[in-house]
């Protein structure tokens, strides 16, 4: 199971238990901002897409949507989303609760400017009803994130 994953991923770091579990969904946005009474915008999500040969995630602001434009400057390309039947396999996580951590080794994280107006932010942790608190410097940490980038509208 995906969270467990996660689990295993942060007890390295002796965080595990700072890994949210809820009696409720959490797939989405929205879902996840009411199981943490917390607004929207501050759910990290993570968007799985294929650039080249590779699957990329992009942790974005929940109020963020991708920039066409923006992604096509960042990556040389059209944003092409993963499609569902293929998410877990190549990023690692299934579809509600995809986060960058514990992924598949050939998966590059990036993160969107769009998360950096917040203190903290919620990711999921693997799982359609989890979640984790973390500051921008943990993100960082803990993501493996290759660079921030700008390429969401929609936020600001």
């Amino acid at each position: 199971m995906s969270i467990e994953r996660v689990k295993n991923y942060f007890k390295q770091f002796g965080m595990e238990e700072r890994i949210l579990e809820f009696d409720v969904s959490s797939a989405t946005v929205e879902l996840a901002a009411e199981a943490l009474h917390c607004e929207p915008q501050r759910i990290a999500k993570t968007l799985s897409f294929m650039v080249e040969d590779h699957p990329v995630l992009i942790v974005a602001a929940g109020d963020a949507k991708i920039d066409n434009h923006k992604y096509k400057m960042q990556f040389a390309k059209k944003a092409k989303m993963l499609v569902f039947d293929e998410v877990e396999a190549l990023v690692g996580h299934a579809v509600g609760g995809v986060c960058p951590f514990g992924v598949n080794e050939n998966v590059e994280v990036y993160l969107d400017e769009s998360l950096k107006r917040f203190e903290t932010v919620f990711p999921a942790c693997g799982s359609s009803n989890s979640a984790i608190e973390m500051t921008m410097e943990d993100l960082e940490k803990y993501s493996g994130y290759r660079e921030w980038i700008d390429v969401c509208k929609g936020w600001a």
